[in-house]
Order: C-alpha cells, then sequence, then structure tokens
C-alpha cells in the first residue's frame, strides 16, 4: 500500500495552520506558466484535450454498460466524448460494495488518497483547464485557475477541515472512576468513525469542480463512497477527477468504486432517482432554488448541503475613488459575463446621488461613469474576450434579451450579442430586480439614501439569498451600520473594494464561501459544520482487565 499521508503530510500540516489563522496561502499555483508547471505542460494539456474529443472516455472497470454524453462547446464544436453510463441500480450497487472498506480505512489512508489525488489533479491543470474552458464558456485563463488551482484549493481545505475533525478528539482512553475506599471502575474506551453512507455530489455547469470538490472530497476523507452526477452540458472536468481518484484509490488497495461516476443527457436525467434514494446519506448540490427545494421536498433521508439562488447587491453611498469604483465595478459586472454565483446583479445608488473624490456626482452621473469604464474594459475585442468568456447556456442569452424590455437600458451589452452586461435602471418598486437573473444582467436602482440603498440590500439577502454583497461610502459610523446590516442578513460584505481585488473573488482558507445564514445556501465552505456531520463517533468500552 502506498503511504501517500506520510508523502503529503507536510502539504496537510500547512493547510490545517492556513485554516486555523485564515491568512493567504496556496500550494497550487494559479499562474498558468511553463516555470511553474513544466515548459512543455501547456502543449501537453492542449493535445490531451484534442485527444478526447469524438472519443470514448476510458474509465476502466466502471460500472455501466452504455455510453453516454453530449457536451457542446460554448465556442462551438460538440466535444462528442462518450463516457460510461451506469443505471441508478448499478451505481448505487457499486458505491454500497465499496462502503465497507473504505470506512474501514484508517482516517491516515483515506486522507492521503485525497492529497495524492489533488497533486495529480494540480499536475493535469492544464489539461482540466482546457476541459474547464470548454465546457463552461469561461476564458482559459478563468477556466485554469478556476477549474484548476483554486478548485484544487477548495479540495485542500475540505481535507484539512475533515481531517481536523476527525482528530479533534483521542481515538481511545484509559477512563478511572475514582470509588473512594473501594477500587476505582477502570475502563478502557475506544471509538469508531462511523461515515454517513454514499454521498451524492450533483455538479453545476459553470463551475464544475470549483464547486464540486468541497462535498466532493469532504465526504471520501470522511469514508463516504461518492457518486459524482455532473451537469450534463460539463461532464469532463469531472470526469477526468473521477478517474484520477479511481487510479489512486486503486494504488492505496481501496476500492475504485469508492468514487464513481454518474452521466446523463439532458431530457433523460438521473439525478432525482439517484438523489432519492435511500442508500443516498449525503448530498452535495450547487444550483437554482427550484430544484434545491425539490430535493428539501424529496430527498429527506439525506443531509443536504447547497449553495442556491441568490442576489448580489452594490450599495454605493460615496467614494474616495470614483474611477477606481467604477473600474472595479466593471471588471466585477462583466466577469465571466456575470455567470458567477459571486457576481453582483443590483446596484443601489440614492436618487439625489453621492460625495466624491471629483465633487458630487448625480444618479445619472455615477452610472454614466460607471457604463463608461464597463465600455472602456471592454473596448479591445481580445481583452473583452478574456475577461466575458462565451454564455454556457443558451437560456441565459435570451433571459438577457428578454430583460432588456424590463427598465431604462443604460447599456445594451450582452442583450445585443455585445461583450459585457445588460444594465438597466429601474424603480426600487420593480419586482425584475428582486429575484436572481443569472448571467451578464445588472439593475441599476435609485434609492431615497444611502441608508435607504442599505436597508433595502440587506432585507433582499436575507429574504431572497445572496452570496456576496459590496459596500462604497466615507462614513464610518455608517459602514458599521452596514456590517451590521449585512451580518444580520447573513452575507458576506466587501467595503471600498479598488485595484486588483474583487467581489466575485472567493479565496479558500480565508474566505468562508456562502455563511449557510440565508436562502443562498444553507452551508458554507469550509467550516466545520460542513464536514463533522459526514460521519459519526461510535464507542466501545470495557471494564480493564
Amino acid at each position: 500500500m502506498s503511504d501517500f499521508f506520510d508523502l503529503h503530510r507536510p502539504t496537510l500540516e500547512a493547510a490545517v495552520t492556513a485554516l486555523a489563522c485564515r491568512e493567504y496561502w496556496t500550494p497550487y499555483p494559479e499562474v498558468p506558466s511553463g516555470k511553474i508547471y513544466g515548459e512543455t505542460a501547456k502543449a501537453e494539456g492542449e493535445a490531451g484535450f484534442a485527444a478526447l474529443i469524438g472519443q470514448d472516455f476510458d474509465l476502466p472497470d466502471h460500472p455501466g454498460q452504455s455510453r453516454a454524453g453530449a457536451e457542446v462547446s460554448p465556442f462551438g464544436p460538440a466535444l462528442a466524448i462518450r463516457y460510461p453510463a451506469a443505471t441508478p441500480d448499478d451505481l448505487i450497487a457499486a458505491a454500497s460494495a465499496a462502503a465497507p472498506a473504505l470506512a474501514a480505512a484508517t482516517p491516515e489512508t483515506r486522507v492521503g488518497v485525497c492529497l495524492e489525488a489533488l497533486a495529480r489533479l494540480n499536475r493535469q491543470s492544464f489539461l482540466i483547464g482546457n476541459a474547464t474552458m470548454h465546457t463552461t464558456g469561461q476564458a482559459f485563463a478563468m477556466a485554469f485557475q478556476a477549474g484548476g488551482p483554486h478548485a484544487q484549493d477548495r479540495g485542500l481545505e475540505a481535507v484539512a477541515a475533515a481531517w481536523a475533525e476527525m482528530t479533534r478528539f483521542a481515538a481511545t482512553a484509559r477512563w478511572e472512576k475514582p470509588q473512594g475506599k473501594a477500587a476505582p471502575i477502570v475502563m478502557e474506551k475506544s471509538w469508531t468513525l462511523r461515515p454517513a453512507g454514499i454521498a451524492l455530489t450533483i455538479g453545476c455547469n459553470t463551475f464544475p469542480t470549483w464547486n464540486s470538490y468541497p462535498g466532493l472530497f469532504a465526504s471520501l476523507a470522511t469514508g463516504n463512497p461518492v457518486i459524482v452526477k455532473p451537469h450534463p452540458r460539463a461532464i469532463l472536468p469531472l470526469a477526468l477527477t473521477v478517474r484520477t481518484l479511481r487510479e489512486v484509490l486503486a494504488e492505496a488497495g481501496l476500492p475504485a468504486d469508492a468514487v464513481l461516476l454518474a452521466v446523463d443527457e439532458p431530457g433523460a436525467e438521473i439525478t432525482k432517482d439517484l438523489a432519492t434514494r435511500p442508500e443516498v446519506k449525503l448530498i452535495d448540490y450547487t444550483g437554482s432554488s427550484t430544484f434545491g427545494s425539490w430535493l428539501r421536498d424529496n430527498a429527506r433521508q439525506a443531509q443536504l448541503f447547497t449553495e442556491e439562488t441568490g442576489v448580489n447587491s452594490v450599495v454605493i453611498a460615496a467614494t474616495r475613488d470614483l474611477e477606481g469604483m467604477c473600474a472595479n465595478l466593471a471588471f466585477a459586472l462583466s466577469l465571466y459575463s456575470g455567470q458567477m454565483c459571486t457576481s453582483p446583479q443590483n446596484l443601489y445608488i440614492p436618487a439625489g446621488g453621492i460625495e466624491t473624490d471629483k465633487g458630487h456626482k448625480s444618479f445619472d452621473e455615477v452610472s454614466a461613469a460607471l457604463v463608461a469604464a464597463i465600455d472602456g474594459l471592454l473596448s479591445d475585442p481580445a481583452r473583452a474576450a478574456g475577461i466575458c468568456g462565451a454564455i454556457a447556456n443558451p437560456a441565459t442569452q435570451a433571459r438577457a434579451e428578454a430583460t432588456a424590455a424590463k427598465g431604462r437600458v443604460l447599456r445594451y451589452g450582452a442583450a445585443r450579442g455585445e461583450a459585457g452586461p445588460l444594465l438597466l435602471a429601474v424603480d426600487p418598486s420593480d419586482a425584475t430586480a428582486t429575484e436572481e437573473c443569472f448571467g451578464p444582467v445588472a439593475f441599476v436602482i435609485a434609492t431615497p439614501d444611502a441608508e435607504a440603498a442599505i436597508r433595502q440590500a440587506a432585507t433582499l439577502a436575507a429574504e431572497k439569498g445572496a452570496i456576496t454583497a459590496a459596500l462604497y461610502d466615507t462614513e464610518e459610523e455608517r459602514i458599521a451600520r452596514a456590517e451590521a446590516a449585512f451580518a444580520n442578513a447573513g452575507v458576506n460584505l466587501s467595503i471600498n473594494l479598488t485595484g486588483n481585488i474583487f467581489v466575485n473573488q472567493s479565496a479558500a482558507f480565508s474566505d468562508f464561501h456562502v455563511t449557510g445564514a440565508n436562502p443562498a445556501g444553507n452551508a458554507s465552505l469550509t467550516d466545520t459544520a460542513f464536514v463533522a456531520t459526514r460521519f459519526r463517533r461510535v464507542m466501545s468500552r470495557r471494564l480493564a482487565a
């Protein structure tokens, strides 16, 4: 048996330390540089991806007699990759057969498997970057980072949290209770970590690895077999992940079927069937609140960890750097054409305008400055393509086009097939801006004053959910009130961001992504609650000899 745990112990120890201190740390470089990943890594990644196109995906000894897969790159070509397609019955049977050996393995063995798999996935980052690019529509630089190193960071974070929780208490103890003049009662006690059961990871179209790795690795590290169910439009990044994990599991002497791939096609989905099986005890889900509600109503046998629909807001109350603020928001609104769970949607500005370093600016002047910043950022087609990428789902494009009729258009953008967001001015009472409008759409909303803007944004977050919020202001007392309001709404707040840090970004080992405290999700990446209930401690005790 390969001793992966000892090999990667320094990385694990550093990760556990980073979890506690929350300072910047990563073992996986985010820059797609040949100096870091090897001078031939880029070419090998491209060639590896090209070799997969139009072929049967090799997944040795995986259950399933048929093949499925209908992925089409948002940049045009059909991938035509056919994956092993197993029935829900076959997947559940295979996972159930693998469960005893996985549960009996030591935490060191399971964590070692996860650490080795993450190291191998990191070495495949150029291949996974290409796979992510051509299934999500992200431009390559973003696909490399989000599909590769940043996803690996989140996976490692979950493994480190799981390890910390599994080793929090002693595994054995000698318990001695004094009995006065009589002999003490002496007992030997031991505790077994009992996994919850089969886990189901339901992937999303836009961030297939980033959103799936935390639940996948948390479940596997704590001894639960995992069935990975990718979105039918974004199978390849997770198929590569499953293949790597199965290889490492076999090398460690564990059943490869501890990780399985559940593939389907649009119109013939198997997710509901899998989610409601009594053997499935854990479900990690990223997607719409509509399906999240279905899971809550129907998959009651399982613990559910979700990231769902939300409305992210920006309050612009005042700024000491109008140009920097607009540049920052222009990038945040344009990045990946707004197809991020962290992208801002509603921008609240006092109707009477705001104070800035360039004097008082009216509502229309602030709106115009923001539009100018977006137009300037995206004026070069090559740069625009690198920032905006492609629309992952035709329904997202149709939504942007339909939304253009619902307000005063400040900027058409994607609604006319151009780069960047549609920007609409809408009335605060308009219901259009009270629901998530996923994709390249943002609403600019006039409010009576800054206090009302904060109140409206925080109330909406509490009622409809939000993952991020942003505030631009110069009054510290009002900033403090905003911090309290957004904390009460359960949404993470970014204040006065300018330069090369954006509200969209969530850093592993430091930022708890989603709070689990509003309707945008019931779980947080990656806190104790995310890992602790994936296993239980069961005691055995006896009188000492």
